[in-house]
């Protein structure tokens, strides 16, 4: 028996050296066609009964997978063309399917290089267990009648370039396989059942434009609204029993167009209600108009519509409108002749040409004068409370940005909610009270040193009546802001490390959770601000009770004062360090947690790094057996928990570092989940990663913490392997996440490095106050150190890399240390002091917030704390450099600005460090160009060949590249 046992396994092992044998290392070239599932790209029928996803690759085709759930046999797969993002549909009934095809990606490149017409998509349509296929070109956009599912409409592209918006609508009538179209369609929407269709027309003209309304089972039309006008924004309330719409009409003495707003309901004999603010001088500011930024919409009980209005500006002066007095400029004009003609001076064809270039007589003014030419410039003030550079980026926001409004139909009364005093406001749910906010007061002092407050309203949306609610408000993060219960009447919010509910009605606040066994305080939030709380799962369907976490475990806390006390939902999370971290939702219509249902939860192991899902049942809530059931636990990525609209089945995805998603279908007790997808189908090519490993280290301040280092494919035990080491803050949670291939924008990625041999480890960084570089120094020396003991790491060929955040902690260690090879940094900051001043240019905003109360973690202005500064500033330590860098820098960096990869270039050259800065022209904070991708991915990987590998130099590195030979040193790494 024991033979034939180490003989089975002898056989084995043969087996899988034969198997790894057949593998390779996945070099950059393959990625171009390597074929993966997007995110989002698996969909599961309504019924539960079909499965479709999508495969798509960077530079060729796409398909689509459809079959019957757990039916092999009926397997089909559809060329897409070329996309990153397929779409598809399945009817509610689940009885058809349809998606879009592309133009190939051969197309899309010959069309690119001739510059020719917009390539056009086509929508195909299945009929799903038969080989029916409808096919409908130039495509535009599509949608099946939502629950009723008999007809699909389809938009068609819209040809030309005129102004009118509308396109053809095709109705097609999926039992009598018949088409109707519509003309000059814009905007359509069907409502929840599909019983109805609205639509906008917006034709050549203005050509019978308007409103209409299509009984989708009568397939009869009505119009509700016509004119000389453009009709937009639909919106149906959650029913499907009303709807509203925008009516838009030019007028030439203003730049916006007048807006109104209809409400529809009755839907069988339409009840039409138009209100037009120019016709109310009463109520409506006639300095306003209706504005066409805001979507409008009926209250639940369909008694108000709500929508946006914004400050009317008058349009500019044409200067065609300016009257000259020709025969002014006329004369004007002899008399400059009979000037030039009496010039003595004028003594050749060249001083005469001079003369009458002076002359320039278009430039001759009339009786009034022509307007003098206005300067192109910015005043940046310093009581500004948004910088310059912000407004600037916000311009076309601020210029959209609309204040609430209501009209209230039965008393035919348009009330203003808000005004500048009142910048934002939340329309609470049931539509009874509204919860406003403003912070201007604070904007100024918030964007200097990043600590946020606002002053808080409520308003009864009945009479319109502002109530203030708090002034001066502290939100040391998102978790403390207001939100709302599910019946609209009551608010929770955090303050000074608990949280409250505030019932709107009786305007009563309670602590709810003084006393408990718990805090709800973030105590690892390290950042310069008090008292972050954990967020808030939410609140239950009832209004009665929310959930909270504590970092560890869900409470059930009431939210009045009554027998009920808190209840630990989850009981173990703490005891045994599992983070019990959010709610699945099921149902994207809930409103509330039903506490009478189970609820399933995502589990995150801190130091195991194992994920699951577990379930909390009602009769579990307190009861004999407290606690969450586990449904899975494993060491995997698991997650993206749904479940079919209209049927008991459930799919999630699972992952490993070394093994790509796959969603898993399975029944609500997640035993004997079936593999539903076939992402990655090439995997099985290429050699990947062998494992990941934990190390466990204790920081120089003493904080326990983890790193995760991934094991080379082919990994030997007693062998030491070439090491990259990377971080960004706390990524060691990434142990079972799987890295795709493919060309990111800081040209990493890890599982491409481990097919290549490298071992790759991320370590985790906690930070102190005023020593984010320091910090870096007290956690990732000692974890290496630490995972050098695994006899896993050669010790004498380490490298690091990080991007933006990490490239500063690149920069930084470099000049503490010299354990490390060779360095990497990308877009790094490098001088803290200067970076202080500067602009986040993609934002408009300044850096000074950052610093001091966001990712920085420094206390006050480097004035004021200027030894932490420059302490933590990698330029003051440039010195000490003696690790080889390569730096990635783009001049268009709009987050660190491009003078801080120059100044530490700049600085290494002058020490004669060995330094090498690439900047793509054009490239803002990462790289978004394909070609640049690619060529930053293979020189990073060429560095870290050459350095830790021992490989050749490539010349690039060795002796760098003349600005003359550049273009043809690209032309050949091109691929």
């Amino acid at each position: 028996m024991r033979k034939t046992l180490h003989l089975f396994l002898g056989l084995m092992l043969i087996a899988f050296i034969a198997q790894a044998q057949d593998t390779k290392p996945i070099a950059w070239q393959d990625i171009s066609t390597w074929k993966y599932m997007p995110g989002q790209a698996f969909r599961l029928s309504p019924d539960g009964q079909w499965q479709a996803f999508g495969l798509v690759q960077t530079e060729g085709d796409a398909e689509i997978i459809l079959q019957k759930v757990g039916d092999e046999s009926s397997k089909k797969t559809f060329k897409i063309g070329s996309t990153n993002y397929p779409s598809m549909q399945f009817s509610e009934d689940g009885k058809w399917f349809v998606y879009t095809e592309y133009p190939t990606f051969a197309q899309k490149k010959a069309n690119e290089k001739s510059k020719g017409k917009p390539l056009k998509n086509k929508a195909i349509l299945i009929k799903l267990g038969t080989d029916e296929k409808k096919e409908f070109e130039n495509v535009s956009n599509y949608s099946f009648n939502g629950e009723a599912s008999t007809v699909l409409a389809i938009n068609l592209s819209k040809e030309g370039n005129g102004d009118a918006r509308g396109s053809d609508l095709l109705i097609y009538h999926l039992a009598s396989e018949k088409a109707q179209n519509i003309g000059n369609v814009a905007d359509f929407s069907f409502n929840k059942a599909g019983s109805y269709l609205a639509y906008t027309v917006d034709a050549a003209n203005q050509s019978g434009n308007g409103l209409y309304l299509m009984n989708v089972p009568a397939n009869s039309m009505q119009i509700l609204d016509s004119d000389k006008a453009s009709y937009r924004s639909l919106r149906w309330t959650e029913k499907g029993e009303a709807f509203a719409a925008l009516k838009l009409v030019k007028e030439k003495k203003y730049k916006q167009d007048r807006g109104q707003v209809i409400g529809v309901k009755n839907l069988a004999t339409p009840q039409v209600t138009v209100y037009n603010p120019e016709k109310d001088s009463v109520n409506f500011d006639q300095d306003f108009t209706i504005s066409q930024n805001r979507t409008p919409m009926w209250s639940e009980d369909l008694t108000r519509l709500f929508y946006g209005i914004h400050p009317l500006v008058l349009a500019e002066k044409e200067e065609a409108k300016k009257e000259v007095d020709q025969d002014s400029v006329k004369q004007a004009e002899a008399e400059a002749m009979k000037k030039i003609m009496a010039d003595t001076t004028i003594k050749s064809i060249s001083d005469l040409q001079k003369a009458i270039a002076k002359l320039d007589s278009g430039k001759v003014k009339d009786k009034k004068g022509d307007e003098a030419d206005k300067p192109d410039m910015t005043i940046w003030h310093w009581n500004d409370s948004r910088l310059q550079s912000r407004q600037q980026v916000m311009q076309n926001q601020d210029k959209n940005y609309s204040f609430w409004a209501m009209y209230d139909v039965n008393a035919a009364k348009h009330i203003q909610l808000q005004d500048s005093s009142m910048r934002e406001l939340n329309i609470l749910d049931k539509e009874r009270y509204a919860l406003g906010s403003d912070l201007q007061a604070y904007e100024l002092d918030g964007n200097l040193n990043g600590q946020s407050y606002r002053d808080f309203y409520i308003l009864d949306l009945k009479t319109g009546e502002k109530k203030e609610l708090f002034t001066n408000f502290y939100l040391p993060n998102y978790s403390s802001f207001p939100r709302e219960s599910p019946d609209g009447t009551k608010l929770i919010y955090g303050l000074d490390g608990h949280f409250y509910i505030y019932d709107i009605p009786s305007a009563q606040s309670r602590n709810i959770t003084e006393g408990m066994p718990v805090s709800f305080v973030n105590v690892e939030d390290d950042h310069n601000i008090e008292k972050p709380l954990y967020g808030a799962l939410g609140w239950s369907s009832d209004s009665k009770f929310v959930l909270i976490r504590d970092g560890w475990d869900i409470w059930q806390i009431p939210v009045t004062e009554s027998k009920e006390t808190p209840v630990n939902l989850t009981v173990n999370g703490k005891t045994d360090q599992i983070r019990y971290q959010y709610r699945f939702t099921l149902d994207p219509e809930e409103k509330g947690i039903d506490l009478s249902k189970p609820a399933f939860i995502r589990m995150y192991g801190e130091w195991t790094k194992k994920s699951g899902i577990a379930k909390l049942t009602p009769a579990r809530r307190g009861g004999m057996n407290p606690g969450a059931e586990v449904l899975i636990w494993e060491d995997a990525n698991v997650g993206n928990f749904f479940k079919a609209k209209n049927a008991d089945v459930y799919y999630f995805s699972k992952e490993k570092f070394n093994e790509p998603t796959q969603i898993y279908l399975t029944d609500a007790s997640l035993t004997n989940p079936t593999q539903a997808t076939e992402n990655a189908p090439d995997a099985g090519k290429y050699a990947w990663s062998a494992g990941t490993m934990l190390v466990d280290y204790v920081s120089d301040k003493g904080d326990k913490l983890q790193g995760t280092l991934f094991l080379p494919a082919g990994y030997e035990e007693g062998e030491k392997y070439p090491t990259v080491v990377y971080y960004y803050e706390k990524l060691s949670q990434t142990r079972h996440n799987w890295s795709n291939p493919g060309y990111g924008g800081t040209g990493w990625n890890p599982g491409v490095y481990t097919s290549n041999g490298f071992a790759v480890f991320i370590p985790d960084i906690v930070y102190k106050l005023d020593d984010p570089g320091m910090s870096a120094v007290w956690c990732v020396i000692p974890a290496v150190k630490e995972a050098i003991k695994t006899g896993v790491i050669d010790e004498d060929n380490i490298g690091i890399h990080g991007h933006s955040w990490g490239g500063y902690q690149t920069s930084f260690l470099i000049t503490q240390t010299d354990m490390f090879k060779a360095a990497a940094a990308g877009a790094p900051l490098t001088n803290m002091i200067s970076m202080y001043d500067l602009i986040y240019w993609n934002s408009g905003g300044g850096n000074m917030s950052i610093f001091e109360a966001s990712q920085g973690r420094f206390r006050g202005a480097p004035w004021e704390n200027w030894e932490a500064y420059e302490r933590n500033s990698p330029v003051y330590h440039v010195k000490n450099v003696k690790t080889p860098l390569l730096l990635l820098h783009n001049d268009k960096d709009g987050a660190v600005d491009f003078t801080q990869g120059i100044e530490y270039y700049s600085a290494l050259r002058r020490l004669k460090k060995p330094v090498v800065m690439m900047q793509y022209k054009g490239e803002n904070h990462g790289l978004s160009k394909l070609e640049n991708r690619k060529d930053y991915s293979v020189r990073m990987m060429e560095f870290f060949d050459h350095h830790l590998k021992g490989e050749a130099a490539p010349d690039w590195w060795k002796s760098g590249v003349n600005l003359l030979d550049l273009d043809e040193h690209l032309k050949e790494r091109a691929f």
